[in-house]
């Protein structure tokens, strides 16, 4: 029997899953626990539906994350900092200083979990760092560490 799975079962399969059962499986546990419906006409309409909408969701997700992306490459974040003597900083420029100064300066709000850096910045100069937008988009931002 072709089911409809309306949450995660394990061993068949996940949320929104259009799978086969067995029978008295699909009948005495899955339907009874709401974890699934019938695959009849109805039921089959509203699940075309909803994998084109969760189809055109991801293409916006994607396509706002190729513009971040653009956006992202064409700017340079410049920390302002402390140093001490030969140019070294005091501590070390952190992806959560990249996504502080690049929300003042840009107005971009990028959490900083998705900043990633090769190695710590411990000196001026200019640094590059990859931002992860989406699964597989990531954009260069350049960094630029100054001296106050």
């Amino acid at each position: 029997m072709k089911v409809i799975l309306l949450k995660d079962v394990k061993g068949l399969g996940k949320e929104g899953d259009l799978v086969n059962s067995k029978d008295g499986y699909a009948r005495n546990f899955l339907f009874p626990k709401n974890l699934a419906v019938e695959a009849n006409e109805e039921n089959l309409k509203k699940w075309e539906e909803r994998k084109k909408d969760e189809a055109k969701k991801i293409q916006q997700e994607i396509e706002s994350a190729n513009e971040m992306k653009e956006r992202l490459e064409n700017l340079t974040v410049t920390l302002k900092v402390k140093t001490g003597s030969q140019g070294r900083l005091f501590g070390s420029i952190t992806a959560l200083d990249i996504a502080n100064n690049l929300k003042e300066q840009h107005g971009i709000d990028i959490d900083k979990r998705k900043i990633e850096l090769k190695e710590n910045i411990k000196s001026l100069g200019e640094f590059e760092a990859e931002v992860k937008l989406y699964q597989d988009i990531v954009a260069k931002l350049k960094i630029n560490a100054v001296a106050l």
